[in-house]
């Protein structure tokens, strides 16, 4: 159970370093190749990727777009057919992202289950507070892993503590949420349109 089966839910990517493009570009030139020096410029190029991958419009509406303007009296709707409210949506976006973080650097990190501890009660509500409170923490959130992303004292591929025998990397756990995030944002984005809640 726990992180295993929430993984289940979760479209793996794959992710290359722009190794050959630079070694291409140094032999043509005829300069020798530095093998130290494409290993820091391929690094810094990860962490710049890994950061757009949770910050920028890519291929995907950004969090900040889909929660803009978000009209206070849907923030407890529930879509026809739909389990969860708006509100849910955004704070399993938030808890996932938080689990991620957690994951990658507390030494008290207990698994979760899923879906109980990734959800909110079904009949939990908030309000404007609570609301803007889910976005800040997740705003928060996301910064943190920028922050650890870009930490050139942070090792990128070095297996997490958390992982045991599965030796996760920070790589592959941004993979995970960034993509986990840009699937719930696009699911916010259109249930808004379903609803009709986007300004005219």
């Amino acid at each position: 159970m726990g992180v295993h089966t929430f993984e289940q839910r979760v479209v793996y990517h794959c992710m290359e370093l722009p190794c050959r493009m630079i070694d291409a570009c140094s032999v043509s030139v005829g300069r020798p190749i530095d093998p130290e020096r494409n290993r820091s410029m391929d690094n810094a190029e990860l962490r710049r990727q890994l950061t757009n991958m949770l910050v920028e419009r890519q291929a995907h509406m950004i969090f900040e777009d889909a929660v803009a303007d978000f009209p206070e009296s849907h923030i407890n709707t529930r879509l026809p057919n739909c389990p969860y409210t708006f509100w849910h949506l955004l704070e399993h976006l938030r808890i996932c992202q938080r689990d991620i973080l957690e994951y990658i650097q507390s030494n008290h990190y207990t698994w979760p289950t899923f879906p109980d501890d990734l959800w909110p009660e079904p009949s939990a509500t908030t309000d404007q507070a609570g609301w803007n409170r889910t976005i800040e923490q997740f705003l928060a959130d996301r910064q943190r892993l920028v922050d650890i992303i870009n930490d050139p004292a942070v090792d990128l591929f070095a297996p997490l503590p958390n992982s045991g025998e599965y030796r996760h990397t920070i790589v592959r756990e941004i993979g995970i949420i960034a993509t986990h995030n840009s699937y719930h944002i696009g699911e916010l984005a259109i249930m808004r349109s379903v609803m009709g809640l986007w300004p005219s």
